[in-house]
This record gives C-alpha cells, sequence and structure tokens, in this order.
C-alpha cells in the first residue's frame, strides 16, 4: 500500500520554522514544496543550506504572492512576531490551503471571536482546515493536563508553570519583555500586555470543556523581581536594582473557585529579589485533587549535565506533527477534541 504523502510550505525560518522545515524535509509523510523567508539573506537559498541538510530543490523565497499560489495541502505558518497576523491567515485558508499555526489566533476562544468569524468563514470559501497550536499556549497547557486528569478521582484545581532561566535559555525576547526596566514603571506598564490571557483561553477551554465544566471568569496578577547584582545575559546587561524577573499568574475561576492557574516564571539567573522559582528550565503540571499529582516536562541532560529549555523547537514540531490529521479532517476550525484527545469528565466535584 502506498503511504499518503502532504505537500507542505514553511512560512518563516526562526527557531520554530527552522525545527518544523528540517522535520518536512526529513519525513516522508511530508513532501516540501515551498518556504517563506524574510531574511534577505536566505533568499534563494536551497531549503536544505538553512537547517544543514542536502539540498532539497526548493528555493527560498520572500514573495508572499508566489506562496500564495503554490499548490500544497498545508502552511506550516510560524511569523516571528508576537501578534497573529490574522489576514495572511485568512488569505492561505482561502486560496485553499489547510493553514497549522503556532503563531494563533487560538480557537475556539470567546475573547475573540471576530478572529474565530474571520477563520472560519475563510475555511469555508477555501474549503480548507484551521488549527492553531503550539507548547503553551497548547500542549502542556491543555493536551498534557487532560491526560494526566485519567489518572485522578478528583479534581480540585490545576496549575500550569513555566519556567525559564533566560541566562541559561537566551532569547531574543529578553530586552523586548522589560528586563532591565525600571520595576516600578514595567508594573505599571506590563510590556505583555494585561490582556494577553485571553490568546491563551482557548487551553484553558479546552481542559475545562474536558472535564464538564464552565469557566466564569479569568483573573489576572503580574509581579516583578530585582536584579540584586549586574546581570549579563546574551542579548545585553540588566543593572542591579532593575528588572530581573517577571510572574504571570492567569487564574480562570469555576462556580467562584479557581479551576485552572497558568504561571509564568521568567528568571535572569538566581540573583533575585524574590527568586521564585529554582532549578532547570521546564513546564511542571500539578492537578490537585484525589490523588494530588506533579508531573514535569522538560529536555534530557545535555553534555554540560543541564536541562535546555525546548518550549520553542516543541512550538514547531507539535505543528507538524499533526499535518495529515488537520488536512484530512472537515473544513473548519480543528480543536484537541477533533483530533481526538479524551474528555475524562466527571473528575471536578465542587
Amino acid at each position: 500500500m502506498t503511504q499518503k504523502t502532504y505537500k507542505v510550505i514553511q512560512w518563516a525560518t526562526g527557531t520554530v520554522g527552522k525545527t518544523a522545515l528540517k522535520y518536512f524535509i526529513e519525513n516522508p509523510v511530508t513532501e516540501l514544496v515551498g518556504v517563506l523567508v524574510t531574511n534577505p539573506d536566505k533568499v534563494g537559498k536551497d531549503a536544505g543550506d538553512i537547517v544543514g541538510l542536502p539540498k532539497t530543490g526548493v528555493i527560498c523565497t520572500d514573495s508572499e504572492e508566489a506562496i500564495l499560489a503554490m499548490e500544497a495541502d498545508c502552511v506550516l505558518f510560524s511569523p516571528s512576531m508576537m501578534t497573529p497576523p490574522i489576514d495572511m491567515v485568512c488569505r492561505l485558508l482561502a486560496s485553499g490551503k489547510n493553514v497549522v499555526s503556532p503563531a494563533g489566533p487560538f480557537l475556539p476562544n470567546k475573547f475573540i471571536p471576530e478572529h474565530a468569524a474571520r477563520v472560519e468563514a475563510a475555511c469555508k470559501e477555501g474549503h480548507s482546515s484551521f488549527h492553531g497550536c503550539g507548547i503553551h499556549p497548547g500542549y502542556s497547557g491543555d493536551i498534557l493536563p487532560l491526560t494526566l486528569a485519567r489518572l485522578m478521582n478528583r479534581i480540585d484545581f490545576i496549575e500550569v508553570t513555566e519556567i525559564i532561566d533566560k541566562v541559561r535559555n537566551p532569547m531574543i525576547y529578553t530586552e523586548i519583555m522589560g528586563f532591565g526596566a525600571d520595576c516600578d514603571e514595567l508594573l505599571a506598564n506590563p510590556r505583555r500586555s494585561p490582556e494577553t490571557y485571553k490568546h491563551f483561553y482557548s487551553s484553558m477551554t479546552v481542559i475545562a470543556e474536558g472535564l464538564g465544566v464552565e469557566i466564569d471568569e479569568v483573573t489576572v496578577k503580574f509581579e516583578v523581581s530585582k536584579a540584586k547584582v549586574d546581570i549579563a545575559h546574551e542579548f545585553g546587561l540588566v543593572k542591579a536594582g532593575t528588572c530581573g524577573g517577571q510572574h504571570y499568574e492567569w487564574t480562570a475561576w469555576s462556580g467562584g473557585k479557581p479551576l485552572i492557574v497558568y504561571h509564568f516564571y521568567w528568571q535572569l539567573g538566581t540573583e533575585l529579589e524574590p527568586l521564585w522559582e529554582v532549578g532547570e528550565a521546564k513546564y511542571r503540571v500539578r492537578i490537585h485533587g484525589d490523588p494530588p499529582l506533579e508531573c514535569h516536562l522538560m529536555a534530557m541532560e545535555d553534555a554540560d549535565g543541564r536541562h535546555p529549555f525546548l518550549g520553542i523547537p516543541w512550538t514547531g514540531l507539535v505543528g507538524c506533527t499533526v499535518v495529515p490529521q488537520v488536512c484530512d479532517a472537515p473544513a473548519g476550525v480543528v480543536s484537541h477534541f477533533d483530533l481526538g484527545v479524551v474528555k475524562p469528565r466527571g473528575l471536578v466535584r465542587r
């Protein structure tokens, strides 16, 4: 029996995009047919050159119109930007291409109904399917907790925590996110909008729906820690007394009690006051209930005995591995439940 293959386009080749590009080139289920790049130095290069693999015959382009005109089953859409470019998502869908997007929009989501309506309309026009995914929002904040929930007799509430030491795991967003800024000024004007949780609401909804309950409201908490000394990192220097750590906390409430809590601890080393978390980068799921459960999702040790942060490449892979299912799904928004995530109902008792 001949194995079905899917023609794919990789949109952008940052860290997420390179991970996806390597996957598509090496996987026999996918046939790479196009690559969109935004760096002028990459235009005209063979896709294999971008990720250190043999030449593929697929030449990188910066022409969005050329990509839109290509024949393909799916686009892995991973632009390097903080806000999902909904216009391009809809153009790709309307052109007849299925889209898997680690950049969002993350649907279903009651906080961005206009995005949902536009995506559904574009899917209808192009007879295509759309799936927004990632590591968080996405896998660590919805699929993983629901999978672990099958080991529970009773669930009181669920905590999902992202922990990153941005000295050990440098990221270009360090300065953009306000590290090194005056702490009071950053508290008054967070670089990550207080409404960012709205884009994570789809993951919260997946958990709530899986447990058979509804979310009443989401509350937000933001706090910072000060650097006790000057802290050097790959992209600059954070002065003592300025912001060296950030903690975002988003809580989904149901029936007057917390149901889901998302924590994000981003820290530059350990010379901070306060120091909230120590240890290696990870995603941690704690399910409070009977029996209480804790699970850590992290990379294996590298040659230096450290556990590197793999959240960014995982964001690419969780999209790559679902391409065939999204392509074969009926037209419209494809949720985790459409892809077979189990709903362990009846575990939350109030």
